[in-house]
């Protein structure tokens, strides 16, 4: 028998997987991650299928293929359930403790534990939100990494190899900003800082206030850059192995579900999926970070813009909503023209498991299906309250 012969005996997912949609750099820690010997997360399911191994009682049988697929596939969701879980403990119990904490011991800071709303001066608050928008944040994401432990180089995709995508990608998220605002106005948590600031002191404008521009800028800048990072690091690294468009279709999910919030939740997931994706075509987690930053601006934007209280408020909006669109739709014309013969590559995985069969597994796997049940029915309250 030719060696050509015995190649083609060999099943491995690992050597089977395409590489070719990032740089070299990359694919090789990538693949060095998933042959690391105890890694629970990789799925490198290899048979040689002229052997077979025996079992006591069962005589001899044949590797399967479905159930290590899906015993990885638990493994990661598993770990991803607790990781969202202590998202959901930090924003809804912990943060809140922590500030009854404070205002018994004397502190100008409260909350009502019916609301997520938390009222007094304006320092404590600043420092309050900004306290827990990182933890909430920061905890999950270094909880992963230290489970999963893949490498950086693996874990943050960082070559530009296609600046045009990130021109798209951004494209997008001003087309997606605008239609998601139509309904809404602007998301709750930024209307909620917007009439906070905006009444701590209502003789002095809005732009003079210290906390509430360190607020700003912190939600625009500093929560994309750390929210991609956990959204767009170790658990994405993971889920690829069973294809991009799985690992986009879940990340952009459990983004959305964590903001227990109906009226947010479509805007976050397109956005995810458009910063999953930018990152994947452009070859950079940048794209992604950027994509958030440019929703939190508009976001931003489009909440100033309605505090105004005179007659022009609504014409000014709309001349603004405009402008946006026809930016996202220059930028896309653009991204269209220059990626003619560049086809969006996603990594592809094929499997005797259905991708619905994988997701319906998956989404079955407690905690992760615990956390989502329990954040739909917070976002029930907070949409009959």
């Amino acid at each position: 028998m030719n060696s050509t012969t015995k190649e083609k005996k060999i099943i491995s997912v690992v050597d089977e997987f395409d590489y070719s949609t990032q740089n070299e750099t990359y694919n090789q820690s990538f693949r060095e991650w998933r042959m690391r010997k105890n890694n629970r997360y990789a799925f490198r399911f290899r048979k040689d299928e002229r052997e077979r191994v025996y079992i006591d009682g069962r005589g001899f049988v044949e590797k399967s293929f479905e159930s290590a697929e899906k015993w990885t596939l638990s493994m990661i969701f598993h770990t991803i359930g607790y990781a969202a879980l202590m998202w959901l403990v930090l924003e809804n119990f912990a943060f809140k403790i922590a500030v009854s904490c404070l205002d018994f011991l004397g502190m100008d800071i409260h909350i009502n534990f019916g609301s997520s709303i938390i009222y007094g001066g304006c320092h404590e608050v600043t420092i309050a939100l900004i306290t827990i928008d990182t933890l909430k944040i920061l905890i999950p994401m270094l909880y992963l990494r230290l489970k999963m432990k893949v490498p950086k180089k693996a874990e943050f995709m960082g070559s530009m190899n296609n600046p045009s995508a990130l021109v798209g990608s951004i494209s997008a998220a001003f087309i997606v900003s605008v239609i998601a605002s139509i309904p809404s106005a602007y998301s709750m948590e930024v209307r909620e800082a917007v009439t906070f600031f905006n009444t701590v002191e209502s003789d002095i404008s809005i732009w003079s206030q210290f906390d509430f521009l360190l607020y700003t800028a912190f939600d625009v800048l500093v929560i994309p850059i750390i929210s991609q990072l956990l959204f767009c690091g170790a658990a994405f690294a993971a889920l690829r192995q069973f294809g991009d468009l799985f690992a986009l279709i879940v990340t952009a999910f459990s983004a959305a579900v964590l903001t227990q919030d109906f009226s947010s939740m479509p805007a976050v997931f397109l956005l995810t999926l458009i910063s999953g994706g930018g990152m994947l075509t452009s070859g950079s987690i940048f794209t992604a970070i950027s994509v958030n930053v440019i929703y939190r601006m508009y976001n931003l934007t489009l909440a100033l813009i309605e505090t105004d209280t005179s007659e022009n408020m609504p014409f000014i909006r709309n001349i603004f909503m405009a402008i946006v669109v026809l930016i996202g739709t220059v930028g896309l014309a653009y991204f269209r023209f220059s990626s003619k013969k560049k086809p969006l590559n996603l990594a592809h995985y094929s499997s005797s498991t259905t991708f619905m069969q994988r997701i319906i597994h998956s989404s079955r796997t407690f905690p992760y299906s615990a956390v989502a049940i329990i954040c739909i029915i917070y976002a029930l309250i907070k949409a009959v309250r």
